[in-house]
């Protein structure tokens, strides 16, 4: 076997055993949502007989239609999606506007901000419960969405703020002195050149800002004590006692959980492997 040879062949192996690696990987990433999806599917009575890895003889919707109906399933579900799609919105804009400044504007004391946004976005949840409380409180806000998305907007924007400002800083300062030299007013090279070229970053904060504030539990819990305010992971936690807990039920409320958020993912999955590839290229 001469050495162009040997060299393909090494090449096929290595190849061969890159895709059975990625697929043992994708096997072990789905393997608990075929878990939650097989006993969400099961009678009660069945997960008791054989356990939670056996398949379902019979496909049973009686417990996802259990739990739809005792917590309000559609009201918990558009809680979040409109606390989630606000936060995602308003969370980009006020980075992107914040960012321009810091990034392109070169404020000064730019080095100041970014460190004060980096521990604002360090800060435990758990610190902030009690001041948030009693402000929600005094400003009239306890207990609304709006007081969420408002804190939320606030979190999400720190981090952004921080990450669009370095995307911008390396921003061709040549596009914006032309611009400046056309007569352009800083607002219309923000959201006519710079937002259109920065579009793959600011889809992937977009993407990010709603799923993690879909997933955000414990400041919603505190903060939303109302049953018809309260979001889709609060919901899923009623599911669960001290003393006992319906696995199937709890099963049906992470699957309808989990699926929202996995068709946001899948709806923006491409602009979100665009922004990654043309942050990775820059």
């Amino acid at each position: 076997m001469n050495q162009v040879s040997l060299m393909g062949t090494i090449s096929k192996l290595t190849k061969l055993v890159t895709v059975l690696f990625l697929l043992l990987l994708l096997f072990v990433m789905l393997f608990p949502f075929l878990i939650v999806i097989i006993n969400s599917i099961k009678t009660p009575a069945e997960y008791a007989a054989n356990g939670p890895m056996a398949l379902p003889h019979e496909i049973y919707f009686g417990s996802i239609i259990a739990f739809w109906q005792r917590v309000s399933f559609h009201e918990k579900l558009w809680n979040s999606l409109v606390i989630s799609l606000s936060v995602a919105v308003f969370a980009v804009l006020i980075s992107m506007l914040n960012a321009f400044a810091l990034g392109i504007g070169k404020v000064k004391g730019r080095y100041f901000f970014l460190i004060f946004f980096i521990i604002a976005n360090t800060l435990p949840h758990e610190s902030l419960v009690y001041p948030l409380y009693y402000l929600t409180k005094g400003i009239g806000l306890y207990d609304t969405k709006t007081a969420v998305i408002i804190i939320f907007t606030a979190i999400q924007a720190a981090f952004g703020t921080f990450l669009l400002t370095n995307v911008f800083h390396s921003f061709p300062t040549s596009l914006v002195e032309a611009a400046l030299v056309d007569g352009a007013s800083k607002p219309k090279i923000l959201f006519s050149i710079v937002a259109p070229i920065s579009a793959p970053s600011l889809s992937v904060l977009f993407t990010f800002f709603f799923i993690w504030t879909w997933n955000e539990f414990f400041l919603p819990l505190i903060l939303l004590i109302s049953n018809s305010n309260q979001t889709v992971p609060i919901a899923i936690s009623l599911t669960q006692g001290q003393h006992n807990m319906d696995v199937t039920t709890a099963s049906a409320s992470a699957l309808l959980g989990m699926l929202p958020c996995l068709i946001f993912f899948i709806f923006f999955q491409r602009t979100l492997s665009r922004g990654i590839t043309a942050g990775s290229i820059k």
